[in-house]
């Protein structure tokens, strides 16, 4: 396993050295990685990337290499370099299992170990979690608005091969039947699938020929792309030539056509029509080309006709952002923690303080979820009454009863060993469509989703407005 302990920015290490200096190695601290806004201007957001954080933790070493290449910058002295020869991961991680639902401000991840090492792994925490979150949640906002298999075609899209591989791999826990990723389909067994290009067909001098070389060779998984020259007057006549001339005859189905340009609304109700005159109604018909849940959406309310989609770059290459962020929320002296603030005068940048767990409340009628309490780790919630309260507007409450209450956060890391067992993906993927279950739709659709209740305790409030007078009081003073 490929050790990507220097996968960090250059900053977290000269900080750590600024620790070092002060003699603050064994200083204990807690930082939570979270996000302050859904992308998409969606209703949730899906976690993703603990895999990786689990293998780049129990990977965490500065090896020989590494130490012989800080050393060349002439940025560190010898004695920190040394130090970090030997330092391992030794603290505690919670985090909320990939595939889980998860909204603004409450802590996707909280960890809590000595000052140096949380500095150190950051980048590749926040790296992990934004890029994963990001990529799940659009294959699950794309899927759910499809209701017919989605395959991911991104790899070509994505921001590299790396990046195309585990964008593959959260496609599919977001929804994706497949992948056209032949290696994300050998590591992690993802259903691996696929059509044509337009080039083996514009190699060829005739189209025709072009199908019925490529139905020869592909016998049992023959489906043809149509748009190469003219769908209607060309490519779904040929494709029909030679399901009549070669797979019927020889007892092959004609499995299906692909549409990858034009009006697709017009041209798969036209494709299913020709289809369908010609005998071949269970030849089924895939769409493509640059599409999103708005295009899909948009599809499904035009009366276009489909029976699987190919969706690449808005998947695996989406330019939008989670923007998850990690801050120092408490330290820990002698047993005891005392919280930290950032305050902004933005107040959506102005953190929840101090050690926290997060609990979802559920219906025990309907099964949905009500809302998420963020309190502080040593409160114990009432498991017959709760009032939500909307963290800045205070006075939109929801008196909650008969309710199951969850815990988020789960162990991940102990005293630096691993304690969580990690689920397989189709676990994953499972999971995550029980997630999206729970959830009431006025949550999960698309266009001006319903807000969800995220809580903070009375606890948690009260100590959090007491930190920010306590700050704004300081500042005066300083004047």
């Amino acid at each position: 396993m490929i050790n990507k302990t220097m996968m960090t920015d250059f900053y977290e290490l000269t900080m750590a050295e600024t620790y070092f200096n002060e003699g603050k190695m064994d200083e204990i601290v807690y930082f939570d990685v979270f996000f302050r806004k859904n992308p998409f201007d969606g209703g949730y957001t899906i976690s993703g990337g603990l895999e990786e954080t689990i293998n780049y933790i129990k990977n965490f070493k500065y090896d020989e290499e590494f130490i012989n290449y800080l050393q060349g910058l002439g940025n560190f002295s010898e004695e920190f370099l040394k130090y970090l020869s030997t330092l391992r991961f030794k603290g505690d991680i919670y985090a909320v299992p990939d595939g889980t639902f998860v909204f603004p401000n409450e802590p996707v991840m909280t960890v809590r170990t000595d000052i140096i090492t949380a500095q150190l792994i950051e980048t590749a925490l926040l790296a992990n979690f934004n890029h994963a979150a990001l990529v799940t949640t659009k294959s699950k906002r794309i899927t759910k608005e499809a209701s017919v298999p989605v395959m991911e075609f991104g790899l070509r899209r994505a921001r590299g091969l790396d990046s195309g591989v585990e964008a593959s791999k959260y496609a599919y826990i977001g929804g994706c039947v497949g992948t056209s990723n032949t290696y994300a389909g050998y590591k992690f067994d993802i259903p691996v699938m696929g059509t044509m290009a337009h080039s083996l067909i514009m190699e060829s001098d005739d189209e025709y020929e072009a199908f019925l070389s490529y139905a020869k060779s592909n016998k049992d998984n023959c489906v043809f792309l149509v748009d190469t020259y003219d769908t209607l007057r060309s490519g779904i006549p040929n494709a029909i030539r030679v399901a009549k001339d070669y797979l019927v005859p020889n007892g092959y189905k004609f499995k299906g056509i692909r549409i990858d340009s034009g009006d697709l609304a017009y041209l798969s109700k036209e494709a299913r029509k020709m289809l369908d005159k010609e005998g071949f109604t269970d030849t089924t018909i895939c769409l493509s080309n640059g599409l999103d849940e708005y295009t899909i959406r948009d599809l499904v309310r035009q009366g276009a006709v489909f029976d699987s989609l190919g969706v690449g770059d808005n998947i695996s290459a989406s330019k939008e952002r989670v923007g998850g962020v990690y801050k120092l929320v408490a330290v820990e002296d002698d047993n005891k923690i005392s919280p930290r603030i950032k305050v902004s005068n933005d107040s959506a940048k102005t953190i929840n303080p101090g050690y926290k767990k997060v609990y979802r409340f559920y219906d025990k009628n309907t099964g949905y979820a009500l809302g998420d309490v963020v309190s502080l780790a040593d409160e114990v919630i009432n498991k017959n009454h709760y009032t939500l309260v909307h963290p800045v507007d205070t006075w939109k409450r929801q008196e909650l009863t008969n309710y199951n209450i969850r815990s988020l956060l789960v162990p991940i890391f102990k005293d630096g060993k691993l304690v969580y067992n990690d689920k397989t993906l189709l676990e994953k993927k499972n999971y995550c469509d029980d997630e999206f279950k729970t959830f009431y739709p006025e949550v999960t659709r698309i266009d001006n989703p319903h807000e969800y209740y995220v809580d903070l305790s009375d606890k948690l409030r009260m100590l959090k407005n007491k930190m920010i007078e306590e700050h704004k009081n300081k500042v005066l003073i300083k004047k």
